[in-house]
């Protein structure tokens, strides 16, 4: 993917060039996505997870083809050229299978792997970290590496066998905590050493080189590490510099290579740009997107409690947490403490594990009343100040038409803004 390669080449020219990925399914968010980088007339790169998007359909229940089609056909319905858009799949492995033994668990991993690549995604996360049932905990930096080369393997032969060649990308490594947020309450993080960081590498080329992939290693572009940036429930640790130095240095010896960083939600607009300036040029960037998405949702079913009464009101809130109470797979293993704790959570976690629960037939019905209660009149000013003051100060610019859907659209394209500063040299940091 020589956007990608490209992109690297100019970060190692100019380190305050970086990319981030748009790590969701949701519509709103990816309409959004599409829409700013078609105004920013840039590239877009969107991924899809292993819990997401697999073979069997995922939590989404799109498979790879599936998931490139919908995002495909999202990017024509808003005018953005499908050849600025990059796709990529994330945390490709045994993942979703790590409760099974661990060549079980590999074979389901091929497969995965098979699908993704034959679907025409480019990025290929290769994460092979985590222990299946006849594993010890935790792997070797040796088995970690061998299991993906095999991965490698496998996607190098599906793209040539689809495409006549390859020229996918790959990024190897994992962060510390798990993907998608901490689940337990967070005081301090360990930054990852530049001695693991290096271990890890070597680990991984001598794999490649057991498996004949030495030829691949400047396609593999990025390193995922630990920069020091989380978020739990409901506090966010925050980049320091001066923390992640040594390990910042440590990549400038790799003319091919960057640092891929997971969980840099919530980070502020300075901290992003100082991530992307010390190398740490991939930002991933997902919960934050639904997290303003369910922010804006809840401000409007407030507006309209003020305009309508109780009973012609969607009930959101009171729907949606319902189902979840109904439905606590997706959360009850995360959020713990008494029933107070537990509700406050459920609706406003910076984890956002309401975001597995929008496309719920009673959820989504409950939605579909409050925009067009809401659309059906003109929302007054006052309340728009009152619920959602970014937007407000943008309709009164005349920039922003003051409509359900445009104002859910701009709330999820200011944390997009954010990240385009960071990654596009605007955001300078001091």
């Amino acid at each position: 993917m020589k956007h990608l390669t490209e992109f690297v080449a100019d970060h190692k020219q100019d380190s305050h060039r970086g990319i981030f990925a748009v790590c969701s399914a949701h519509p709103l968010v990816l309409e959004a996505a599409l829409r700013h980088a078609r105004d920013a007339q840039s590239l877009l790169l969107i991924e899809a997870t292993s819990n997401q998007v697999d073979q069997h359909g995922g939590y989404t229940g799109m498979t790879p083809a599936d998931f490139r089609s919908f995002v495909e056909e999202m990017a024509r319905e808003h005018h953005f050229p499908c050849e600025r858009l990059i796709l990529g799949g994330d945390h490709l492995g045994p993942n979703r299978w790590q409760t099974r033994p661990a060549e079980e668990a590999m074979r389901q991993a091929e497969e995965l792997i098979r699908c993704y690549v034959a679907a025409g995604f480019k990025k290929i996360h290769l994460d092979c970290s985590m222990s299946c049932a006849d594993d010890p905990v935790p792997l070797t930096d040796s088995v970690v590496a061998t299991r993906a080369a095999r991965l490698a393997c496998i996607a190098e032969e599906t793209c040539v066998a689809h495409f006549g060649y390859s020229d996918l990308v790959y990024i190897i490594g994992t962060e510390v905590p798990v993907p998608g947020g901490a689940h337990e309450t967070l005081d301090a993080l360990a930054v990852t050493t530049p001695q693991a960081a290096q271990d890890t590498l070597a680990a991984h080329r001598h794999a490649f080189e057991q498996q004949a992939l030495s030829d691949l290693w400047p396609r593999i572009i990025g390193l995922v590490v630990q920069p020091g940036v989380e978020f739990d429930h409901t506090s966010v640790i925050d980049y320091q510099p001066e923390k992640s130095l040594a390990l910042s240095q440590m990549i400038e010896a790799f003319d091919t290579l960057v640092f891929e960083a997971h969980s840099t939600d919530y980070q502020t607009p300075q901290a992003l740009a100082q991530l992307v300036e010390h190398h740490f040029a991939i930002l991933k960037v997902g919960p934050a997107l639904t997290f303003a998405l369910r922010e804006t949702l809840f401000a409007l079913a407030a507006i309209e409690h003020e305009l309508r009464p109780a009973h012609q009101c969607s009930g959101l809130r009171e729907v949606l947490e319902s189902v979840m109470l109904e439905h606590p797979e997706h959360w009850k293993h995360h959020y713990h403490g008494n029933n107070g704790a537990r509700r406050l959570v459920r609706g406003y976690s910076y984890s956002d594990r309401v975001r597995y629960y929008w496309p719920d037939r009673d959820i989504d019905a409950a939605y579909s009343r409050l925009v067009k209660n809401l659309a059906d009149e003109t929302i007054p000013l006052p309340l728009i100040s009152q619920y959602l003051p970014l937007q407000y100060a943008k309709v009164r610019e005349g920039s922003l038409a003051a409509t359900p859907h445009e104002l859910i659209i701009s709330h999820i394209q200011d944390v997009l803004h954010a990240y385009h500063a960071a990654c596009s040299g605007t955001s300078r940091s001091h």
